[in-house]
């Protein structure tokens, strides 16, 4: 069998996020002892090649149609997502389907898991690591889980069991923890992914005193890190007045684990 491995998210113009999707993918390889290959849903083929070492990223399109030249005759697809975005749950099964139906797809394609699933608690001792990294001792401050934000109910759905859990991993040593999002569309249809940050920073309680910005954002781009849109957000509403930025899910080796386990779910079900 000549079994490889996909490690997808969904892309980005920023250099430094295809530059970390492939130091995970470098790392998960080591463990698993397959190739994994690091592709995007989108975006990231359009950054100059030059500003990723010469190498262009891939999409994950491009990179199916490699694998089969390349004799594949099992792909595992291990979305780097947290939870089941419409991109995992219609985008790659439809895009996997139509390569099949057009007779290009030999190889038996199965998709994993996301991040966070069957209420796993590993993403919230990320998160409760990064903020306990960042808090001052006995500071008891109040913390805001930011997501992006989704059209897709299951993702907030995913937010608001790792802000339950994050509560209650954190105990005292919080005085809030409140799970919300950066953004979301317009109609009450999208009501669900309430509330945003920029609300909650406009609370009394929560424009003064220690906050810590606990970051459910896996890797940089135009929304993370440094002078990204969630940095813009909460500047707006409190300076640097005692506000401190969690470092990105990607960042912790942790996150190996879990996509470990990932894979090998889809090997023992096959």
């Amino acid at each position: 069998m000549n079994r490889r491995v996909l490690l997808f998210d969904n892309g980005s113009l920023e250099p430094a996020s295809t530059r970390q999707l492939r130091a995970i993918a470098e790392t998960l390889s080591v463990r698993l002892a397959l190739p994994v290959d690091p592709v995007s849903l989108a975006h990231s083929d359009k950054i100059p090649a030059e500003q990723l070492d010469g190498k262009p990223a891939e999409l994950f399109s491009d990179a199916l149609r490699r694998l089969e030249t390349e004799g594949a005759t099992e792909i595992l697809a291990l979305p780097l997502f947290i939870g089941p975005s419409l991109a995992v749950t219609r985008w790659v099964p439809g895009m996997v389907a139509e390569f099949a139906e057009r007779g290009l797809g030999r190889a038996k394609v199965r998709i994993g898991s996301c991040l966070y699933a069957d209420h796993d608690e590993r993403l919230c001792g990320i998160v409760r690591d990064h903020v306990r990294a960042v808090s001052r001792p006995g500071a008891r401050p109040r913390v805001a889980l930011v997501d992006h934000g989704s059209p897709a109910p299951a993702v907030t759905a995913a937010r608001d069991a790792i802000g339950a859990q994050l509560r209650e991993a954190l105990g005292d040593d919080a005085t809030e923890v409140v799970a919300c999002s950066m953004e979301r569309r317009e109609g009450d249809d999208y009501a669900f992914n309430e509330p945003l940050l920029a609300r909650v920073l406009e609370r009394p309680e929560w424009r003064t005193g220690p906050l810590v910005i606990a970051m459910l954002f896996i890797g940089p781009g135009r929304h993370a890190g440094a002078g990204g849109d969630v940095e813009k957000i909460v500047r707006a509403a409190r300076g640097d007045d005692d506000v401190q930025f969690t470092k990105l899910l990607g960042q912790h080796p942790a996150l190996i684990d879990i996509l470990v386990d990932r894979a090998r779910e889809l090997t023992t079900s096959a």
